[in-house]
Formats: structure tokens, C-alpha cells, sequence
């Protein structure tokens, strides 16, 4: 079995979690907590963008163009970022990320026309999924992955991940209660700019939390000999470069179906209100969380590969099925047990691109392949956004579900006989002629 986690030496689980709070340190806490406020104010903001939007008068393809611009602006940033983070320093980058995200803040707050929103989403990198798609995650993996190692980092990933979905469940919650307000309210578009104003300041209180991290959580700087780097990455240039094509691929898929243009779809095919919205997303989003420590579970007996596919695979599956549902009902109760199966790929993928690669290229590769979910997930908004108005009934879930599908087969391909650093030096699993990921240290 390839793509196998770790020895466990603990668990998500089992009694372990104050000793690996206590093992990330007060870095780790911090960037914990930077997570939590994020993913809140993300909540918050991609229930209610494509509404705001809409309000705003501008028509569903306007409305994807937009929101394709904070996906273009977020890779724009994750790229660039991650390629300079190793000599400007982790903390540094990642304080002109809050900064940059109040910026574009105010600018979507006042603007009126689509470049100025335009540019105030690619400024803030406003995410249409509700999940990160600036550089701040690409950082932080990076990271933790220098606090933690062995499954123990894979555990930490599932509670970075989970502590992040359940944040971003209470801000579409608390969307869906300024909805409520906003029906009473007399200023018509007050309520979606008070959500705005909530992500604008939890990028100024991410970039004061930031500030205060040690020098520790900079990372090692570039090694002298090997390869010389490019954009930050030198020996696992490879197996970064074939990652980040096939995580484009599902970020296309992802963005056709964007919890933005989810939640559109159902206000257009069922009528559903944002009153209604918010705790519908509140609901799926705890479906995900839940889906984190499972998949930490998982990864350790069957591997990190493996758990990525097998998860993932049904989950797109049922993402087809949603478009088929005759009733809002049934649509979110299969959309909630797609939601139970579809997050497990995220902190195991997190935790093996950390494994393949060295240490002082994990900012570097996180923001390669992050900036490549990214700048594949651009077009998707776009897409979908033209999708829904096709007289096929829930096309883009049609299409971003197939698509999904053929990458999770795709990944499994290639990826199958590929090893782990350590389980290559495992004299129980290495075996003869069996290709090695690249030479980083996990």
C-alpha cells in the first residue's frame, strides 16, 4: 500500500490532543487561532458574497467574474509569496497578507462597479468556496510542518483543519443570522457590508497575531549545495510540478461548485433566502469537520494516498446526485453526506506534500501547488456562474463532480507506487525498484 502514513505515535483521538497543543508551542497556537478567525470571517463572507453581489445589480456572469478575480488574486499572492517567504521570513509575508485582506475589504465595501470589485476581491483574496485561497494557508502548513513530524503532523493537520471548518460553519451561521436582520433592516445592503467589515478586521487581527509569532516559525534557510533554486525549490521540483498540475485540475472542478455558486443554485432551482442559507452551510460545514479526524484515522492505517482517493471518489459521486434531488430537502441531505467525505483529502494532502519535499522547501511548495489549486479553481466561478444558467438542471454540480472524479483516479495513477521517505526507510514496506518521492526529509 503506498502513500502510507507514518508510525502512530498518537492520535487525533486517543487522549493526545493536549500533548500535541502543548508540542505545536505558542507558534502553533497562534497560527491555530489566526485559522479560527479567518475561516469565521470567510464564512461569513461566501454565503453572502454572491447574493451581495447580485444586489449589487450585477448579472451571474458579472458575479463569476468577480469572484474568478479574488481566486486570481489569491494564487497571484500564494505564488509569489511562497517563492520569497524563505528570505523575507514566514512571520513577515504573513502580516502583509492581513493587511492586503482589510485593504480589499474596504474597497468591496464602497465599490460599485466590476473593476473595483474586481479589484478588491483579488486584493483580499476572497474565497467563493468559503475555504482559504490566499497564501496564508500555504505559510502556516508550512509551518506547522517544522513543529511536528511523523503522523503526529498528520494529526495536526486534521485539528488545523478542523478547527478551521468549524469556524467556517459558525460564520455561515452567523451569515445566515445578519439575513434575518437584514429583512428587517432599512438600509438595504447594510447587512452584507457589516459581513464584509468582519473579514476585513480578521485580517488586521491575523496580521497582529502574526507579528507576535518567534523567529523560530521562519523555517531553515536554503541549503548551499544541490540544485540551484527556482521560485524556492530545488530538489522536489518534479514531484511539486506533477502535484500541482493534478491539484489544478481539482481546483477547476471545486470552483465550478464553489459554496458561493452552491448556495446560488439553491436560491435559484428552491427558492432558499440567506436566512435559510446560513444554517444549510452550517450543517455541511460540521459534516466536514467531522470528516478531519476520521481521515487522521484513517491515513494511519491505510495511508495518506489511499485515504485521499477512497474518500474522495464517493464524494463527488454524491455531488451528482445533488442535481438530481426534486426538493431542497433531500438536495441538503445529500449534499451534507457528500460534505462527511469530501474534507478527508485535505490534511492528509497537506500532510504528504509536507513528507515529499525538505524542509526548506516546504513554504515554497506549499505555495507552488497552492497557487496552482488556485489559479485551476479561477476559472471555475466563471464557469459555473454560465453553467447556471443553462436549462440543464444543476449542470455545474454535474460538471464539477465528474471532474472531480477523474482526478482522484488520476492521483491514485500516478501516485501509487510512490514512497514516502519513510516508509523507504522501512525495511518492512521499502522493497526493490519501487521509485522514491524526492529526497526531503518528513
Amino acid at each position: 500500500m503506498s502513500g502510507r502514513a507514518c508510525s502512530a505515535d498518537g492520535g487525533v483521538g486517543d487522549g493526545r490532543l493536549v500533548s500535541l497543543w502543548h508540542e505545536v508551542g505558542a507558534d502553533g497556537r497562534r497560527l491555530f487561532v489566526t485559522r479560527a478567525v479567518r475561516l469565521f470571517a470567510n464564512g461569513c463572507l461566501s454565503v453572502s458574497l454572491g447574493l451581495y453581489l447580485g444586489r449589487l445589480g450585477l448579472s451571474p456572469a458579472a458575479i463569476g467574474l468577480v469572484l474568478t478575480a479574488g481566486l486570481a488574486g489569491g494564487a497571484a499572492a500564494t505564488l509569489g509569496l511562497g517563492a520569497v517567504a524563505h528570505r523575507i521570513g514566514r512571520r513577515r509575508a504573513l502580516v502583509l497578507t492581513g493587511v492586503a485582506t482589510a485593504l480589499g475589504a474596504v474597497l468591496l465595501a464602497t465599490g460599485r462597479t466590476v473593476p473595483v470589485l474586481a479589484l478588491a476581491t483579488a486584493i483580499a483574496s476572497t474565497s467563493p468556496t468559503g475555504q482559504d485561497v490566499g497564501p496564508q494557508p500555504a505559510l502556516e502548513q508550512a509551518g506547522i510542518a517544522g513543529l511536528v513530524g511523523g503522523a503526529r503532523r498528520t494529526d495536526a493537520f486534521a485539528w488545523y483543519s478542523l478547527v478551521g471548518s468549524l469556524a467556517l460553519a459558525l460564520g455561515s451561521l452567523a451569515a445566515g443570522a445578519t439575513g434575518l436582520w437584514h429583512v428587517r433592516a432599512t438600509v438595504p445592503l447594510a447587512a452584507y457590508e457589516l459581513l464584509i467589515a468582519v473579514y476585513g478586521l480578521a485580517g488586521l487581527l491575523g496580521s497582529v497575531l502574526y507579528a507576535r509569532c518567534s523567529p523560530g516559525l521562519d523555517g531553515p534557510a536554503p541549503v548551499a549545495d544541490g540544485p540551484r533554486p527556482l521560485m524556492g525549490l530545488h530538489r522536489s521540483r518534479g514531484v511539486v510540478a506533477l502535484l500541482a498540475g493534478l491539484f489544478s485540475v481539482d481546483a477547476f472542478a471545486g470552483g465550478i461548485v464553489a459554496q458561493g455558486l452552491v448556495a446560488y443554485y439553491f436560491h435559484l432551482r428552491f427558492g432558499l433566502s440567506l436566512a435559510a442559507l446560513g444554517p444549510l452551510f452550517f450543517a455541511t460545514s460540521l459534516a466536514a469537520a467531522g470528516s478531519y479526524l476520521a481521515a487522521a484515522r484513517l491515513a494511519r492505517r491505510f495511508g495518506l494516498l489511499n485515504t485521499m482517493v477512497f474518500t474522495h471518489l464517493p464524494s463527488n459521486f454524491l455531488l451528482m446526485l445533488v442535481a438530481a434531488m426534486p426538493v431542497w430537502p433531500l438536495a441538503a441531505l445529500v449534499l451534507f453526506l457528500r460534505n462527511g467525505l469530501s474534507q478527508m483529502d485535505v490534511p492528509t494532502r497537506q500532510a504528504y506534500l509536507m513528507a515529499l519535499v525538505t524542509p526548506e522547501e516546504r513554504s515554497a511548495a506549499a505555495g507552488a501547488t497552492g497557487s496552482a489549486r488556485t489559479a485551476g479553481a479561477m476559472l471555475g466561478p466563471l464557469v459555473g456562474g454560465v453553467a447556471l444558467a443553462s436549462p440543464v438542471v444543476g449542470l455545474p454540480l454535474l460538471l464539477g463532480g465528474g471532474l472531480k472524479a477523474v482526478y482522484d483516479v488520476a492521483l491514485y495513477l500516478v501516485f501509487r507506487r510512490v514512497r514516502l521517505p519513510d516508509e523507504a526507510a522501512s525495511p518492512r514496506r521499502s522493497g526493490d525498484g519501487e521509485p522514491r518521492a524526492g529526497s526531503g526529509a518528513a
